[in-house]
C-alpha cells in the first residue's frame, strides 16, 4: 500500500472530511519532505488556506485530504479544481443561513 494509499484509507476511516495535519505526518504520508512542502508553498503551487494554513509564525498545518486529491490529480488540476470547490462550500462560512 502506497503512503497516499494508507493516508486516504486513514482520512476514510476517521470520517474527518477535512483533517489538517503537522509538516512531519503530511511528509511520512506523501513522501514529500518538508523543504519540497515549503519550496511548493513559497513558489504558489499549493495555496494558503486551501492546501495549508499558517497557525503562527511558526505552525503550518496541512489539509490532508486534499493534499492527496493534489498529488492523485497533479497532472489534471480540473480535477483538483472540484475538490478544492467541495472543501469550500463544505466550509460552515460559507453554509447559507437558515431563515426562520
Amino acid at each position: 500500500m502506497s503512503p497516499s494509499d494508507r493516508a486516504a484509507s486513514i482520512s476514510l476511516q476517521t470520517h474527518e472530511p477535512f483533517r489538517f495535519v503537522k509538516k512531519r505526518e503530511i511528509s511520512k504520508l506523501t513522501g514529500l519532505s518538508g523543504d519540497t512542502l515549503k519550496k511548493y508553498r513559497l513558489s504558489g503551487l499549493l495555496c494558503e488556506d486551501i492546501h495549508w494554513i499558517r497557525i503562527n509564525s511558526k505552525v503550518v498545518l496541512y489539509n490532508l485530504p486534499l493534499m492527496l486529491d493534489w498529488l492523485q490529480n497533479i497532472h489534471d488540476p480540473q480535477a483538483h479544481q472540484r475538490a478544492i470547490e467541495t472543501y469550500m462550500t463544505s466550509l460552515l462560512s460559507n453554509q447559507k443561513k437558515r431563515q426562520r
